[in-house]
């Protein structure tokens, strides 16, 4: 039995999204300061956001052969043979979403959102180049209230 990853991996990979969005909700935004109160979950938020754009490239990349975890440079090589967009887009995600916001926990909620964009974004890619795959619309962070 096939699991929803590999059944629609867009669709999944924006479940993620979907998710992260509903995490960084708990971090109870300020908006006179324009953070985050908790980088707790702006980290969460962060790699859930990252592991949903890994669902996606993987589909579309096939990197995860052989022993091992796949680096960000087998990625950035992959990608960098199919399309060139798709590339910029992994490196802008990878820095926000893994470093900025995953590791680093950074409140500030202009990181955050440019994170989801760029989720979006590398999704959006992948669901372009992935024939056969089921579009389906991107979460908002306005469609969780903040």
């Amino acid at each position: 039995m096939e699991t929803l990853e590999e059944q629609n991996p867009i669709a999944e990979a924006r479940r993620y999204v979907a998710n992260a969005a509903e995490i960084i909700v708990k971090s109870k935004y300020d908006p006179e300061t324009k953070l985050y109160r908790d980088k707790k979950y702006v980290r969460i938020a962060g790699d859930t956001l990252w592991k949903g754009c890994l669902i996606a490239l993987d589909a579309l990349l096939h990197v995860r052969i052989g022993k091992g975890r796949p680096s960000i440079e087998k990625y950035k090589k992959a990608a960098a043979q199919r399309d060139h967009k798709l590339l910029s887009y992994i490196v802008a995600g990878y820095e926000t979403m893994h470093l900025v916001m995953g590791y680093d926990g950074n409140k500030e909620k202009k990181v955050s959102d440019a994170g989801f964009e760029r989720a979006n974004a590398i999704i959006d890619r992948c669901a372009i180049l992935m024939p056969g795959t089921v579009p389906v619309p991107a979460p908002t962070l306005a469609a969780v209230s903040c």
